[in-house]
């Protein structure tokens, strides 16, 4: 299965990734980006791991972080649509299709 990701969620990541390297180190930083990387291979072994979030999406929360990871599975991939901070709104991101 093939994993892909929304502009804006690769924006999400990045923003987060930056944050990390700001107020921790980038050995923080790098540590999220390998527990992202971790969820994306997760999500391509078993697309409906995560929780149901309505309209198709799922869920799933990063062990490392307090962020989840909003994704749509498809047919023949995993679509990330959001990166979202657990703090952060909860219709964040929800337009993404």
């Amino acid at each position: 299965m093939r994993l892909s990701i929304h502009p804006e969620a690769e924006h999400d990541l990045t923003e987060a990734a930056t944050f990390y390297e700001r107020e921790g180190s980038p050995a923080v930083a790098a540590r999220f980006i390998k527990e992202f990387r971790r969820i994306g291979q997760l999500l391509q072994a078993n697309p409906g791991l995560g929780s149901p979030r309505g309209d198709g999406k799922r869920g799933i929360a990063m062990n490392l972080f307090p962020y989840t990871v909003i994704y749509r599975p498809l047919t023949d991939e995993v679509r990330i649509l959001v990166v979202k901070h657990d703090r952060r709104r909860p219709g964040f991101g929800s337009h993404r299709a």
